[in-house]
């Protein structure tokens, strides 16, 4: 992905999976559905220096290359690089473990329910009977 606009889309559209060393955002609805995945990398400067940063873009392309044929076609995904990314030798293991996290969510149900099945607008546990009150 070369374009804000495809990366605004997979953030904001898209499904969310993280681990401690990164973030993956699939959407799957993003672009036409004959073309190929697209990837796309954001490793931001609290990843670490220069140096640190393009390592780290490296090995998450390295990664990715492997695991395009898994990837939905048509589906655009962001990478996102947390700073604990900078010296994880867990990065792979944490990419798949959030690929696989994103596919499923993404492929079991609408865009505005979350593992509790509550609206993503409703926050804090549910009130409905008040503290202390036995039923």
């Amino acid at each position: 992905m070369r374009h804000g606009s495809e990366f605004s889309a997979a953030v904001r559209k898209g499904r969310r999976a993280g681990r401690q060393t990164l973030v993956i955002h699939l959407n799957r609805t993003g672009s036409d559905p004959a073309s190929p995945a697209r990837v796309g990398f954001v490793v931001s400067k609290a990843v670490g220096p220069a140096v640190v940063r393009n390592r780290v873009k490296r090995q998450l392309r390295h990664i990715t290359r492997d695991r395009l044929a898994a990837l939905p076609s048509g589906a655009l995904v962001v990478v996102r690089a947390n700073p604990a990314a900078a010296g994880a030798s867990t990065l792979a293991a944490d990419f798949d473990s959030a690929l696989a996290s994103a596919l499923r969510s993404d492929a079991g149900g609408g865009s505005n329910s979350n593992r509790r099945g509550r609206s993503s607008g409703s926050r804090g546990p549910d009130r409905s009977v008040p503290p202390g009150s036995s039923s």
